[in-house]
């Protein structure tokens, strides 16, 4: 199954929520305007672990896309398959549960999988105590990007922890009022920002 991974396949990230109709088809939206307006290139999918198989964005997330900068049009929600997970190498989750799911699929994924605002917490607390990410030492932005990853995984344990371990979540808008649309779009927006900004330190090596 493709998840829009594009066949030459460089670094490869898969957002993944429940129904793929609203948070990770907008995740994936943004992180792809984004990272190529940074220089960055990535192939970047998403699935679903109960997904709306075949039907697009609703109406109130792919606006959302529009207004954080994404691109909506074309979307087709997509099962999560052990395969997809297997061949990215940044797995983001709108929650926690998604994050176990997809662990359970694929246990090695652990390493790799981190729910959205998680990975956006820990590049923050990275960012604030002025962290230097490693850089290959060739020319490959591929392998620079992975050492990211794993320099986010080796800090996971040593990141200050919620008050609320509800906070790493994002909350799910579907059939919900406008303003939760809004605040999930919004708690989307900031981490894919965090995100953008460590993931764009690959650019160094050119």
């Amino acid at each position: 199954m493709s998840l829009g991974f594009v066949e030459s396949a460089r670094f490869a990230i898969l957002v993944v929520c429940t129904g793929n109709i609203c948070r990770s088809p907008l995740a994936a939206q943004l992180l792809r305007a984004r990272l190529a307006a940074a220089g960055v290139s990535a192939s970047i999918g998403s699935a679903g672990t109960f997904a709306h198989v075949g039907s697009s964005m609703t109406d109130e997330a792919a606006a959302l896309s529009l207004h954080y900068g994404g691109l909506p049009s074309g979307h087709t929600a997509r099962q999560l398959d052990v395969a997809a997970v297997r061949d990215a190498d940044l797995v983001l989750t709108a929650t926690r549960e998604h994050r176990s799911e997809v662990v359970s699929l694929l246990p090695r994924a652990s390493r790799k999988t981190f729910t959205l605002r998680q990975f956006a917490r820990i590049v923050d607390q990275l960012h604030a105590e002025q962290h230097v990410f490693p850089i290959a030492s060739s020319d490959d932005v591929d392998a620079s990007l992975r050492m990211i990853v794993d320099e986010v995984a080796a800090s996971r344990g040593f990141a200050p922890p919620l008050d609320d371990p509800a906070d790493d979540d994002v909350v799910d808008p579907y059939r919900q009022s406008q303003a939760v649309y809004d605040q999930a779009g919004a708690s989307i927006d900031r981490a894919v920002t965090s995100i953008v900004r460590a993931l764009a330190v690959s650019t160094e090596v050119h």
